[in-house]
């Protein structure tokens, strides 16, 4: 499957790096190769579309987290972390404290709620549009909505209230 969706995948992967700071080391082209690493090197199997960019979006997801977290390594600086004004910032900060907050907010919101999680993850990370996420989780386009709306709110009050402690 991998070779019919190579393009979309690179798409993807470009619309996740177009807000990654000048000078990034991770590629778009990078990006998806790691990621078809990750998805077997073309010898995993797929139900269908939906499962592919399930698979996809989380190994795309996991790679930006381990960048991510080596680039802060390197990093230093005071305890305090910047928010950006929209939550929808968030999935394309540059910064890296703020990537690892986000992922680790999400992981929260996985315990509280699966179905939410799975939409941010695939909106975030994948880049899908309401359609095709609810397409992907097989739900309809008004709770793909829904879902989106809460956890926007939802992560956006996590955060913010990480950043005041």
């Amino acid at each position: 499957m991998l070779p019919l969706v190579y393009d979309e995948l690179r798409v993807l992967a470009r619309h996740r790096m177009a807000h990654e700071g000048i000078g990034h080391t991770l590629q778009p082209t990078a990006l998806v190769h790691e990621a078809y690493l990750r998805l077997g090197g073309g010898g995993a199997e797929f139900a269908n579309r939906a499962h592919f960019f399930h698979a996809a979006a989380e190994a795309m997801r996991r790679i930006l987290i381990e960048h991510a977290r080596s680039r802060g390594r390197l990093k230093r600086g005071g305890a305090m972390r910047r928010l950006p004004a929209n939550v929808l910032d968030l999935a394309s900060a540059p910064d890296s404290e703020q990537i690892l907050a986000l992922d680790e907010a999400i992981g929260r919101l996985e315990q509280e709620s699966p179905q939410t999680a799975a939409v941010v993850r695939l909106r975030f990370y994948a880049g899908l549009n309401i359609e095709e996420t609810a397409e992907a989780l097989n739900i309809s386009p008004r709770s793909v909505n829904r879902e989106w709306t809460f956890a926007r709110a939802w992560l956006f009050q996590v955060l913010e209230n990480e950043n005041e402690q």
